[in-house]
């Protein structure tokens, strides 16, 4: 059985901070784009590093237009204010397409809007679509998960990106996190074929007071909207899975288990079938034949979360601990029982992401017939096969319980 292939990513690569004007559209005022002091979401810092004086906001969208007003005024009163100079705000993509023409038509799109307004077929759901339409060559970066509605939809929405050939990435940064990229590297270096993936990721609760966060009906539940991205490390290191072969449990918020005793919000607020579950266990085997499992817990206190995970092959266990933080690797390899310690410091995937898929859109805009080796490593369709695979797990608990 050959191993995984895999892209990877170009870590190290230069702002291309020289050259001509680059204009850019931000889809969405909120934390996404314009951060908060609570996370480290916040593509328009990235975005100001990658591109520096070369970078001409040209527009941000947001139906709350005074929301994207305040954070128009924050930018021109800081460091990056040149770049927000000719900038506009729009409530919608077709408004600011009547606007932006010729020196201000953009060059990329950055989406940072909810879910449940891309990744579908009809308003208002029909984001990208509607940036297909009124911008139809133009790069988008479109954060996860890529939507809530229907993934059939999705996935036509993707077929309908991939046909335009444009340079288009979804936002599972964690694939370009230097520690990732690290275990990809020994095991392209060692030629090895991964056995088994296992995923752990258990949430600290006590601040999380946003209701719509504990109610399935609005954020899908915590393996589609929180676990997104264990799901796709361990697909990247897996391959495709084999839906069908998903099973999975959970402890529900009405077992005795499932009690939490320092939740901050009135759950009785949400109805009782829309309830998050307090954990959910899964398994799955890949169409390689490798196999995989996710634990993913709502059960921690103060504000640090745990997540790790490992991975198998023969001969060798690379384990990775908080990714999100603090990324250390542990690797056995064979000949020793000991684990080799690797810590990776000052590592922004944040940044990398939005690096490599700008070196793909530059490279296009140089009309280079081949792409660059290491660029975007999630792709709008492979996004909608880990959409798919959150909610076979989902779907697959919930069964359980039935």
């Amino acid at each position: 059985m050959a191993p995984q292939k895999h892209r990877r990513s170009s870590i190290e690569a230069n702002p291309l901070q020289s050259g001509p004007q680059f204009n850019l559209i931000y889809v969405g005022a909120g934390a996404i784009n314009f951060g908060t002091d609570e996370g480290p979401w916040n593509h328009s810092k990235r975005v100001e590093q990658k591109w520096g004086k070369r970078l001409n906001v040209v527009g941000i969208v947001d139906p709350n237009t005074a929301k994207a007003d305040l954070e128009l005024s924050k930018k021109r009163e800081s460091f990056v204010a040149d770049a927000y100079k000719n900038t506009k705000t729009f409530p919608t993509v077709a408004a600011a397409r009547k606007e932006l023409e010729g020196e201000s038509f953009p060059h990329a799109i950055i989406v940072g809007a909810p879910p449940k307004f891309r990744g579908g077929l009809r308003t208002p759901a029909d984001l990208e679509l509607s940036i297909l339409e009124h911008f139809p060559k133009v790069a988008m970066f479109i954060e996860k998960p890529v939507t809530t509605g229907p993934s059939e939809e999705a996935g036509e929405v993707g077929k309908r990106i991939a046909k335009t050939g444009n340079p288009v990435a979804v936002g599972y940064m964690l694939r370009y996190s230097k520690a990732v990229q690290a275990m990809i590297g020994l095991i392209e270096e060692k030629n090895l074929t991964v056995m088994c993936t296992s995923a752990r990721y258990v949430m600290a609760y006590e601040k999380a007071v946003n209701i719509d966060w504990w109610d399935k009906s609005i954020s899908c539940g915590p393996i589609v909207e929180q676990a997104t991205h264990f799901c796709d490390l361990s697909r990247y290191f897996g391959g495709d899975v084999k839906l069908d072969s998903v099973q999975a449990h959970s402890v529900e918020w009405d077992e005795e288990p499932g009690q939490l005793s320092k939740q901050n919000i009135d759950e009785s607020k949400v109805p009782a079938e829309q309830r998050i579950p307090r954990f959910t266990s899964a398994s799955w085997k890949y169409t390689n034949g490798t196999v995989g499992s996710l634990i993913h817990g709502v059960a921690l206190h103060d504000t640090d979360y745990y997540t790790e995970l490992t991975v198998f092959a023969d001969g060798y266990l690379l384990r990775l601990v908080d990714p999100y933080n603090n990324p250390t690797l542990y690797v056995r390899s064979p000949n020793s029982n000991a684990e080799k310690v690797q810590t990776f410091t000052n590592d922004d995937c944040f940044y990398s992401e939005i690096s490599n898929w700008g070196d793909e859109i530059e490279r296009q805009a140089e009309h280079k017939d081949e792409p660059i080796d290491h660029t975007i490593l999630s792709s709008y369709e492979d996004a909608v096969k880990t959409y798919e695979f959150t909610w076979a797990i989902r779907l697959a608990s919930e069964r359980s319980r039935q």
